[in-house]
């Protein structure tokens, strides 16, 4: 079995430390990571070079999340004896993808905030919970126009929507419960400059057009 996780925990890093957002400036032309907040995410490549690039870097960053956790399903479906740990290495797969975008071998580290790949990787996991979540993120951008806050309040969301999930029985094992707390903890802690920039009153607003 410790071939199948180093597998599925590589598999899943090297998904996710695919820099879409750093690819997408070079093929405008441009490094994000000198503009804009200096993020390779899809926000900042939205700010920066347009919604053409922002919401195609924000799909592959959330697909390479969703994949992640598909090809870690199929290795377990291959793996003798591994069938009753299909949610566990469906988990590990989803948090060293989120890893890799954040901490990026390839950019020193310095990657991503990890919200639209934790997005896709929840779907892949537990659909309802990430349907949801996207509900909630959409309700609060559009009231307040800031994707940072809207991030944060989704991402607390998260391990609430799983507990209630939980309870309902509608999803197995409290093992999720635990993985959304750690995302949870994750996206905001790379949000802290931005918490910094709400508190000031400095954080960008997307305007309408």
């Amino acid at each position: 079995m410790w071939v199948l996780t180093l597998s599925v925990l590589a598999i899943g890093y090297l998904f996710g430390s695919f820099p879409s957002g750093y690819i997408a400036g070079k093929l405008a032309g441009v490094d994000v990571r000198q503009s804009g907040s200096g993020n390779i995410g899809a926000t900042n490549v939205l700010r920066v070079l347009g919604r053409r690039w922002g919401f195609t870097v924000f799909f592959i960053d959330a697909f390479k999340g969703f994949l992640a956790v598909c090809v870690a399903a199929l290795l377990v479906s291959r793996t003798a004896g591994a069938s009753g740990y299909a949610e566990f290495y469906a988990i590990l797969a989803a948090a060293a993808c989120v890893s890799g975008h954040s901490f990026p071998v390839w950019l020193r580290f310095k990657g991503g905030k990890g919200v639209a790949t934790s997005a896709g990787a929840i779907f892949g996991v537990m659909p309802i919970a990430a349907i949801t979540i996207f509900l909630v993120w959409l309700t609060v951008f559009l009231t307040t126009r800031y994707v940072s806050l809207a991030s944060m309040i989704a991402a607390l969301a998260l391990p609430v929507t799983v507990g209630a999930l939980v309870r309902m029985k509608m999803t197995q094992g409290t093992v999720l419960l635990y993985f959304s707390a750690a995302m949870t903890a994750l996206v905001i802690w790379r949000h802290r400059s931005n918490i910094s920039r709400l508190l000031n009153g400095t954080e960008q607003r997307f305007t309408k057009d």
